[in-house]
């Protein structure tokens, strides 16, 4: 049995084109095929993210903001003073034993979980 060559046969008039110079630049130089792809991705990704990150958190601080002085006094006004005794006696006056267990109104094409 003869041995096979490890290379394939090109000819001699393939040798000149552009593609079998690309294949012999590829074949010594990986990282132009692999490496140079990977790293633009990696740059570029993070030049992209930049800005959808600053998004995010100007988002995030438009919702959650610093109260002025003036907001933080006006929003303790509104609420009743709770006293513990009465918050109790009020509870307890309450008829607890008497109650219809009522079902909540389910949105449109909601489950309402009852098995048919």
């Amino acid at each position: 049995m003869g041995v096979f060559q490890n290379q394939k046969y090109r000819s001699s008039a393939a040798a000149g084109t552009f593609a079998a110079k690309y294949r012999a630049v590829m074949a010594k130089r990986p990282f132009l095929l692999f490496g140079l792809p990977f790293m633009a991705v990696i740059v570029g990704g993070s030049f992209i993210l930049t800005p959808a990150t600053a998004i995010r958190y100007e988002r995030h601080d438009r919702k959650v903001r610093q109260m002025s002085r003036e907001e933080e006094l006006s929003v303790g006004r509104g609420k009743r003073k709770v006293d513990i005794r009465e918050e109790y006696y009020r509870l307890a006056a309450k008829d607890l034993d008497n109650w219809e267990q009522k079902r909540v109104k389910r949105l449109e094409g909601e489950s309402d979980g009852v098995l048919e």
